[in-house]
This record gives structure tokens, sequence and C-alpha cells, in this order.
């Protein structure tokens, strides 16, 4: 039998090269992979962020607006970032979000060994491997977009090294945080503050677990998950999410399966420039925080950003007051625009009225000329034929309706006489001791009318005005309500004071010429012959000293006896605060916008200081607000009492919110100028002073008659239904007493006991006679 040779051993150097090569290799790409780390770190790939940065990361923050009552009125913003803090994300948001993108979140140091892995054997198709810290590096740090899969692969190690860098620099708390407090969510809604407030109305901290749900499912791809475009794919993401959250023992098979079955909520709130609360005050407050910018730099000499600086603005509106003032003057204006449309059906010059066509064409062409359009095909270096003959060709657009925003075709040049058609309103509400304005309504749509009609309008008074006649005449003359003077016709000659031809007013409606009246019924009843003999008793320059310490802007005002009846452009800013002086015992108190504005560390920038000065007596303060009493009591606000109007029908429909049946101490007047283009009225109880504006943005355009071109029926409807609910909301405390009462008042108020002859009858005042 032979023998079966013996296998040699090779001898161990054979294998040696090849342990050895690989070995080396092995080295080789080690030391590559650290070289290549390193030139990343070292920035050879695209800057890397510095330890300050890291310490600071760059975000653009959004101012945010306060209310009084601590609301969010909105916000500026280049990217709508408001940042929080870990403690006020609510635990099933944090636990969604690691079930859902990071499960090993809290054992890898930023970048996940075992995901990465995966990803590289399964090619992706089992999952991901960026962790959450990686995704926040990659949002932070590495702005530009991979073109293709070698600038990939270098981005991804910047991306690691950030992440590694971070991880040491933060905790895992502090991560999470700047990872919801960076995320775009889409719809102007970056960062987890501003997504809750837009997709939920609510703070994040009060999130349901469906609702944190949904918004961790959309950090997968915001666009895709888009809730308002896909509620159903962004439903069965949120579903998801749930199994997850089962998965790492979040949630229990039974509670999982309950969730499931929730439907999905939406309460889509946007929060646009164009959009939510107080929008006409947060533009003009705007203005107001460029001035404050450029006025107050930081302390390295560079200029705050309203948009990116996350400053804090703690401002005087209230949050409720303002909502009232808004709701009250949609519903009248909406309503009050059917009747004025009505009366319109007929007009051939419609909306104007009074004019004739030349008159209105120039009205046209003005606006033409001022309109976007025309600037910008100007700027095109577009000739004016051609942009006159593009104001005549049908265009598709949508405009404004009290039905919502209409799909239409028309002409621009139609486009402009639909909108001078609406009627406009601005409403502004103060507290006369502080100062702080409470509401501030500029117009009826903010996206379609810019134009601001507290500040920025000013319009023609009418017997708004008067009140600074009668209140110069008690200071100077010591005149008391009870007083009387005649009704009869009076005619200043041309020369006494200032004026250049004889001025003799004549009394509006059925209101005759005879017999004596008390000067708190000529008040109430606008009686204009007695408001020329009392500025003939002063003389004009000193009420128009005292409506200059008022706070009106007096440069425009003529010194001659016609102003009395208000015949000067002031606007409702102006008249408000000037009313408030009136009960708060003669102190003229600037109004106040912005109480506080901070840094987005709280450091406090700004604090109001109150500018206030002695302009009447208590005295003279007090006797002028008994003969406003007078107004609501017997003259053109009676309506405030409920007691007026019955069997009116007609007129009750016109009116929303009527009867509104007040039975407390409220000093007000109304005002209505010449061809009823503009109606006012300012109502005032001790502590809040209101006043409303009513009219068209052309003065042209107006009631035909003075049934409802008045300032009782045009604006204090809206002062009526916003007080309703005001007294409605106890925490408010907006008083209902009487106005207090000065010590030692010298002048008689009560007419009973001075004797005058005073007509106290509840009948139609003459001023409303229809």
């Amino acid at each position: 039998m032979a023998r079966t040779p013996k296998k040699t051993k090779k001898p161990a150097h054979s294998n040696r090269k090849f342990i050895v090569g690989f070995w080396t290799l092995f080295g080789i790409g080690i030391l590559v992979s650290i070289f290549i780390f390193l030139l990343a770190g070292w920035g050879a790939f695209g800057k890397m962020p510095s330890f300050d940065e890291l310490e600071n990361p760059e975000t653009n923050l959004a101012t945010e607006i306060f209310s009084s009552d601590g609301e969010t009125l909105g916000k500026y913003y280049s990217e709508n970032r408001t940042p929080i803090k870990y403690d006020d994300l609510p635990e099933h948001l944090v636990q969604a979000l690691v079930a859902t993108e990071d499960e090993r979140f809290y054992q890898h140091a930023g970048i996940d060994a075992k995901g990465t892995v995966r990803a590289a054997v399964y090619l992706g198709t089992r999952g991901g491997a960026s962790t959450i810290t990686q995704q926040l590096a990659k949002q932070l740090f590495t702005e530009d977009v991979a073109q293709n899969n070698v600038e990939r692969v270098f981005q991804k190690v910047k991306e690691w090294v950030i992440s590694t860098r971070l991880e040491r620099q933060y905790t895992k708390e502090e991560i999470i945080t700047m990872y919801f407090n960076k995320y775009d969510f889409i719809y102007q809604a970056v960062g987890i503050r501003s997504a809750s407030k837009i997709y939920f109305d609510k703070e994040p901290r009060d999130l349901k677990i469906e609702e944190s749900a949904v918004l961790v499912g959309m950090l997968k791809n915001s666009a895709l998950y888009n809730p308002m475009r896909r509620p159903e794919m962004v439903k069965d993401r949120r579903n998801q999410v749930f199994e997850q959250m089962n998965r790492n023992g979040f949630l229990s098979e039974q509670e999982m399966d309950s969730l499931q079955k929730l439907p999905m909520k939406i309460e889509f709130t946007p929060e646009g420039h164009d959009e939510g609360m107080a929008t006409y005050f947060r533009a003009y407050l705007q203005k107001f925080m460029r001035n404050w910018i450029e006025e107050n730099p930081k302390p390295d000499g560079s200029e705050y950003s309203l948009f990116r600086d996350g400053l804090k603005i703690y401002t005087s509106l209230d949050s409720k007051m303002q909502e009232y003032a808004e709701d009250a003057v949609t519903k009248h204006i909406s309503h009050i625009q059917k009747e004025f449309d009505r009366q319109n059906e007929n007009n051939s010059t419609a909306p104007f009225r009074d004019i004739d066509k030349s008159e209105v064409e120039s009205l046209v062409e003005s606006a033409m000329q001022r309109s976007a359009r025309w600037n910008k095909m100007e700027a095109q270096g577009k000739s004016e034929e051609e942009i006159r003959n593009s104001f005549t060709e049908d265009a598709e657009m949508r405009v404004f309706s009290w039905k919502g925003t209409i799909d239409t075709v028309m002409t621009p040049r139609d486009s402009i006489l639909y909108y001078k058609s609406f009627l406009q309103a601005g409403m502004m509400s103060m507290v006369p001791q502080t100062g702080e304005v409470k509401a501030w309504v500029g117009g009826t749509n903010f996206k379609h009318f810019k134009y601001d009609h507290v500040k920025q309008g000013k319009r023609q008074v009418g017997s708004t005005f008067k009140p600074f006649v009668y209140a110069t005449a008690i200071d100077q003359l010591k005149f008391s309500p009870c007083d009387t003077l005649p009704r009869a016709r009076f005619t200043i000659e041309a020369g006494k004071h200032g004026n250049q031809k004889d001025w003799s007013p004549k009394n509006a409606g059925n209101d005759g010429y005879e017999g004596m009246i008390s000067l708190k019924e000529a008040l109430a009843k606008s009686v204009n012959t007695v408001t020329a003999r009392l500025i003939d008793k002063t003389g004009p320059g000193p009420v128009i000293d005292l409506a200059k310490k008022l706070g009106v802007d007096v440069s425009n005002i003529p010194k001659v006896p016609s102003i009395a009846l208000g015949t000067a452009d002031l606007s409702l800013f102006e008249m408000v605060s000037a009313f408030s002086t009136f009960a708060n015992q003669g102190v003229y108190v600037k109004p106040v916008l912005v109480n506080r504005i901070e840094d987005k560390n709280g450091t406090v920038l700004y604090q109001h200081v109150p500018e206030t000065r002695d302009v009447l007596s208590k005295e003279a303060a007090y006797v002028t607000t008994t003969l406003l009493e007078g107004v609501t009591q017997s003259g053109s606000g009676i309506r405030l009492r409920g007691t007026w109007a019955k069997g009116r029908q007609d007129y009750e429909r016109a009116v929303t919110g009527y009867p509104y049946d007040f039975k407390n101490p409220i000093a007000g007047k109304t005002g209505t100028t010449q061809n009823q283009s503009d109606g006012w009225f300012i109502g005032m109880v001790p502590n809040l002073a209101t006043g409303v504006w009513v009219g068209a943005e052309d003065r042209a355009v107006h009631f035909p008659g003075i049934r409802y071109g008045q300032g009782a029926t045009m604006a204090l409807p809206i002062w009526g239904m916003y007080m309703k609910d005001v007294y409605k909301n106890e925490d408010l405390k907006v008083s209902k007493d009487a106005f207090e009462r000065p010590k030692n008042l010298s002048i008689e108020v009560n007419c009973d006991n001075y004797g005058a002859n005073q007509n106290t009858n509840d009948s139609v005042p003459d001023e409303l006679d229809f």
C-alpha cells in the first residue's frame, strides 16, 4: 500500500505580504479618513463654524409683538421664528421626535454607527442614517445643496464633524430644542412655536399628542407632508409616528390604536404681515420701531434688525378689546355697505355724488397714476400711452368683497371704481388716565385697503370740534351748562376775527331760530348759531391754543370763526386723545403704544415714560364732560339709551346691534360733515375713551341724505357694539360709574337748581329728524 505523501506547511512568510498589505491598506484608509475629517474641520470643503458660532449659532429670529394681556398680536420677520426653551416642549413631542427621527439619540455622540452601516449596506432602503444632531448641523451650517454624489459625500463629512462638535458643546436637551426652533414647517412657520400657532393656534406646551405627531411627521419633508394640501397623506404619516412611539415603548398597543383612529384636525391660523389681529396697528408700529432703531444703536454701534434680532415689543393693546373693536367694525360696515350699494343702483356717477363726469375722470386719473400698476410699468420704460391702454384691458384678478375674496375679470380702471365704492372706518380706544391705546382699527381689511384711518388719515371733523369751543368758553368765561343763549341767526362781520367776509352759519335740519336754549341742550342738538356766539366771545385764537394743548396739530387750522363748526381736517388719533383730557380732569396724557422693548435675551432696551401736561382746570374739564353727557341724554347720541327710534323698524334694521340700552353715564359727541362725507362719534366713560370715523376713500363718495349719512348712523353703532362686548367682559374693569366731580365746584351743572328753561324730553333731536 502506497503511503500518502505528507503535506508540507507553507512558510509563514508566504502570507505575510497579504497580511501586511491588508493592514497597510486599512491603516491608510484610517489615516485618509482622519485626514479627510481634519480637512473638513479646517474648512477645506467649505466654511466651518467657529467656536463662537457654535456657542451662538446665527439664526433669523422674528420680532414678536405682545398685547398688554400677554397675547401675541403678530411678528416682524424675514423668517417667522420665535425660539422657545426645552421646558416649553411637551414630553410627548420630544418622545415622538426621538422615536421617529433618531431612536438611539441618547446613546450616540452625534453619529449613529449602527444606522450608518445599515444605510450603507442597504443603500438607504431601510432608513437613513442622519441623526437629529446631523440634521441640526445641516440646517445650521451647511447651506449649499450638493450637486452630485461627490459633493454629497463631502457634505456628509462636514455634517459628521459639526455633529460631534455640537454634541461636545450642547446637552441633548439643547440639541433637541435647537432642532425644533430651526426647522421650517412651511407657510412661514419656522420653528416649533410658529408651527404650533399657525397649524393649531396654540402654544407648543398646549399641544395634544396627536397634534405633536402631525408636526413631527412633517419633519420628514414639510412640503410633501403639507396638512393643507395632502391631509390624508399627513394623517397616514402621523399614524406612522404613533407606530414608532409604540415600537420605542412610549405608547402601548391600545393607546396607539386609539390615537390612530382620531380624525386629524387643523386650525390654520396664518401669521402673514397682512393677516391676523391688529394689522393696521402693526403697520404703524413698524414705522415707530424704525425710528426707534435709528435713534438707539446696539452697544457696538450697529443697528438692531426688526426682522432678524428677535426683539420683544410689549404694547398697550388689549387683545380682547382689539377683537371686540375689529368685530364691531366688520359687522357694522358690512351691514351698512348693503344699504349704500342699494342707494347707488340708480346713481349715474356711482360711486360718486355731487360731481360731474369730468371730475369723476379726474379722480380716476389721479388713482391710476398713484397705482402700483402705473409705477411698475413706468419703471419698465413703458410709454404713457401703453400704460393708459393697460387700464382698459380685461385682466384676471382677485378682489375684496364682504362675502370673501372674489376671482373675477375686469379692467384695472373698473377695479379702481369698484374699490372706491367701499365704506371705510377707523376706530381707536384709549385709557384717559394712562394714555394706553387699547384698540386700533385702521380700516376694514388690511390686505386690500392699506390706508390707516386712525393716524394716517385726516378728515373734516364736523361737530366733534364743538366741545373745544365750549371748553374754551367755560375755562375763560366760566359758563355753566345751564346758561342760555339765543337760537337766533347770528353774523360775525368781516374783519372781526380775521374772517374776510361775513359769516352767518345756519342750523341743521329743522332746528329753528326762536327762543333761548341752554348750552347743554345746544351742544346735544349741535345748534350752530350758539357755537358761533361762543367763538365770537372767546375768539378763534384761544380755541386753537386749547386744541394744540390737547395734542391736535393746528398748523393748518386758520384763525377764523368758521373753525367752530369743524372745518378742520384732523386724525382720529388726535381727536380721541384730545377728548380723553376731559375725562382725565383736564390732564392731557400722550397716547402710549409701546410700554417696553426687550432684546432676545430679555434685556430691557426701552421703557415708556409717560408724557403729561395740565391743560384745563378740573372744574372746566368736568363741566365740559357734563355738557357731553347731554349728547347721550337728549341729543344725537340718545339711541345709546335704547329709548329712541321705537316704531322706526326700517331704521332699526339698518343699525346692527340696536338697541344698546346703556344705563351708565356716557359723555360723547357725534359729527357729520358737509354732504355726509364723514360720520364721527367719540364717546367716553370714566376710564375709557373711544372714537369712530366712517366714510369713503373720496369725499365725493357718500350717502345722498342725512338719514344714513350722519355720524349717529354711520359711526355710533360701532361704538355701541364695541362697548356692549367690553362691558360683558368683567375682567376688563371698564367703569360704569359717574365721572368724578371735583371738590368745591363753583359752576352749577344741575340745571334744575339753576332754574334754566331746559328742554329735557326724549323727542328726536332736530339734527336727526328724518
